[in-house]
């Protein structure tokens, strides 16, 4: 997708002729990218004691091995076959449709059978089969996928016993330079282990002028609250856990970013907020779907004192934008967008249109943090109250949120 971060790469996929049987390798491009593991394969992990570094700060955390050992055995890996219509060259010779399997990683989050992976792991397939650490395989079903984030849960049939159910963490609590790691299965290998630090954390609430530059992107083109790290994960780790010292999922293996340069893995490498996967996961298992409050601007700025005095704006502070998407919440409450591009330090500033000072009572600011969380606490069909200035005039109109598109 042109939306894309250069170099970001796929979930990797096996082509399958299906009249001659021959199997043939190919990367095949998921709509999201995934994340994978480059170092050793540790199913039989015999770590040396020089190497065993306890995975937490002050040492109270599990070591590599002792998580590996909780959380491996709830890691699966995840086969989606689709049946690809061939295009047909010779009108006199029906070329077979072909199947085409994309592999990628789960985790099972249930006693009832509940797996999570990524959408883009297993979208359009007309079959899922989960493998399992004592290498049984089974029919998977789909409970329900949300586009918006990226993510998927799935069902299997099979004996509580044989289920270890990993427990989901709480990602607002982890920190740059906390320790972590990924299991999954990059190019197949089953169950492989990485380890390193959390680089990066990026909160969609938490500044975000626009989506250009924000390393987690949605299908649909929505930024997804993110964790970047230098776990090594490759195409396969797509859907798999990454997971703190105390053996909890704070995060869903997603995406790399490879620079262009390459393929593999380079030490940059994006997951999904675990707090973002349990608002998915309770939605889905209760609905089959999930909902996302949408107000519908968009090119969001956040206005300074700088701009506000240089071009002698109402107010210093607030939210200009510049698109208001037709059909939204926005555009049937008359929002006005902007039409006239500045640039100020570097920065450009769409003015002459609405300034967002205030949602449902409260400022603001100069957040786009503080209404994008006030509109993702709401629900489809619920109504919010906009504080704007138009031109020198202050006033509050009402605008119904729809769902995300």
């Amino acid at each position: 997708m042109n939306s894309r971060p250069r170099g970001v790469t796929t979930a990797l996929a096996v082509l399958v002729a299906g009249a001659a049987g021959a199997g043939i390798a190919l990367g095949i491009a998921a709509a999201l990218g995934d994340l994978g593991s480059s170092t050793v394969v540790t199913q039989n992990i015999e770590t040396p004691a020089s190497q065993q570094q306890v995975v937490s700060t002050g040492g109270k955390g599990l070591t590599i091995p002792e998580i590996y050992e909780r959380t491996a055995p709830g890691v699966v890996q995840v086969t989606s076959t689709q049946i690809v219509k061939a295009q047909q060259v010779n009108p006199f010779f029906q070329t077979p449709a072909q199947k085409v399997q994309a592999l990628g990683s789960g985790f099972v989050i249930d006693k009832q059978g509940d797996i999570v992976t990524n959408n883009h792991v297993i979208q359009g397939a007309s079959s899922i089969q989960v493998l399992f650490s004592n290498n049984i395989t089974t029919k998977a079903t789909v409970v329900g996928t949300d586009v918006s984030t990226d993510l998927a849960v799935l069902r299997v049939k099979v004996s509580p016993s044989a289920l270890t159910p990993l427990t989901l963490g709480n990602s607002a609590a982890m920190e740059v330079g906390d320790p972590v790691v990924a299991i999954g299965n990059p190019f197949g290998l089953d169950r492989t282990v990485t380890s390193g630090i959390v680089s990066a954390i990026y909160n969609v609430g938490a500044g975000t002028l626009t989506t250009n530059g924000f390393p987690l992107l949605s299908q649909n083109h929505f930024p997804i609250p993110a964790i970047q790290t230098d776990a090594a994960i490759n195409h396969g780790n797509s859907g798999g856990p990454l997971i703190n010292s105390l053996g909890q999922v704070i995060g869903v293996n997603s995406q790399i970013e490879t620079g262009g340069t390459s393929q593999g893995n380079v030490g940059i490498g994006f997951a999904i907020q675990s707090d973002t996967v349990k608002q998915i996961v309770a939605q889905i298992l209760k609905t089959g779907t999930a909902s996302h409050a949408f107000l519908g601007v968009s090119n969001i700025s956040e206005l300074t004192p700088e701009v506000a005095r240089l071009y002698r704006l109402p107010v210093d502070h607030g939210l200009l934008f510049g698109g208001v998407r037709k059909g939204s919440g926005a555009a049937k409450a008359g929002l006005k967008p902007g039409t006239r591009k500045v640039t100020v330090a570097g920065q450009s500033y769409l003015l002459g249109g609405d300034i967002i000072v205030g949602v449902d009572g409260k400022s603001v600011g100069s957040s786009y943090g503080k209404l994008a969380d006030t509109i993702a606490a709401h629900h489809p069909g619920d109504k919010v109250s906009l504080e704007i200035y138009r031109g020198n005039q202050k006033m509050t109109i009402t605008a119904t949120l729809g769902n995300r598109p």
